[in-house]
């Protein structure tokens, strides 16, 4: 048994709870033989943090993934520059066209989109990319083979066929509502800017923003009417920088 095998099998045991792998690990907790078959028996892709592939950007994190599970172009995690085009979920008319167009064109500069294709601005920007042949990852809060929301479905095959899917959660783990928020950093940390289309105040978006400041990433953010919830105007009134196209972004790239 090899410390790979050891951190799979954990990873598979407690679900890929960080902190209960992590208290595993300090502590040499004997693994049962079982976690071991059925980490040996996974049928997508895996990567360990002891890896020597292990992605160089998740190394800065206070809490990096101990074990990552796959599917798709793993070498995309390569890739640079990678954009985060992030938003709310319940996105708007304007929201919707403005990504769609944003990501159209980072498409056709070759530059690789990340999000965690959530419904609304997530997705939009996923479908956009990848019918004009671009570059996309999507970080799940579930196990890897668990599509959520289910209306992100054609996106999450599409992803598996001409992109990346990635998750710290192994097969089988359903969705929790505090696997999200934590896996934004991970959104975070392989983004070279995050670009917030459409958020209101009080936004999931909050915690990849958070994350990003916290690694010293930029962010970018579409206008808003001034008249509307808009979390897009506060971060920019506080220093993020105001893009409108896609050029907008590549010249801050």
């Amino acid at each position: 048994m090899n410390g790979r095998e050891i951190i799979l099998g954990l990873a598979i045991k407690y679900n890929g709870d960080f902190e209960a792998m992590f208290s595993a690990v300090k502590r040499k907790e004997a693994l049962e033989h079982e976690m071991i078959e059925r980490a040996s028996a996974l049928k997508c892709g895996t990567i360990t943090i002891i890896d020597k592939d292990y992605p160089e950007a998740f190394k800065h994190l206070i809490k990096p993934p101990l074990a990552l599970f796959y599917e798709g172009n793993i070498e995309l995690l390569k890739e640079r520059p990678i954009v985060s085009l992030i938003g709310s979920r319940e996105a708007s008319r304007y929201g919707i066209k403005a990504t769609e167009t944003i990501a159209k064109e980072l498409a056709k500069a070759g530059i690789t989109i990340v999000n965690g294709l959530a419904r609304g601005i997530d997705v939009a920007a996923v479908e956009s990319a990848l019918n004009n042949n671009g570059k996309c990852i999507g970080i799940l809060g579930s196990g890897i083979d668990v599509c959520y929301p289910l209306s992100s479905k054609v996106e999450y095959e599409n992803l598996k066929a001409k992109g990346l899917l990635l998750s710290e959660y192994p097969p089988g783990v359903k969705p929790s509502s505090s696997n999200f928020p934590f896996r934004n950093r991970l959104i975070a940390a392989l983004s070279s800017i995050v670009v917030v289309a459409e958020a209101k105040r009080k936004s999931g978006t909050f915690s990849t923003v958070n994350y990003a400041l916290e690694l010293g990433k930029d962010i970018a953010c579409l206008p808003y009417r001034g008249y509307e919830n808009s979390a897009c105007n506060d971060w920019i009134k506080q220093g993020a920088s105001l893009v409108e196209t896609a050029q907008d972004v590549i010249a801050l790239l």
